[in-house]
């Protein structure tokens, strides 16, 4: 009787481990790529046709 228990017992965890939930999941890697556009930093625009001004002058 003890040989019929195991047989069975052993048959019963093969047939449990092999009908196992096996679920497969498929994972997608979303790379995101950040393109980063150097900073132009321009000279103020002088004008070349301007007379300075003097500030230390005193009105009269």
């Amino acid at each position: 009787m003890k040989k019929v228990f195991a047989i069975f017992a052993i048959a019963g965890l093969i047939a449990t481990t092999s009908c196992g939930n096996k679920t497969t999941e498929e994972t997608v890697e979303e790379t995101t790529v950040v393109e980063e556009t150097p900073v132009v930093e321009e000279a103020p625009a002088v004008d070349t046709a301007a007379v300075a001004a003097d500030t230390t002058a005193t009105a009269q």
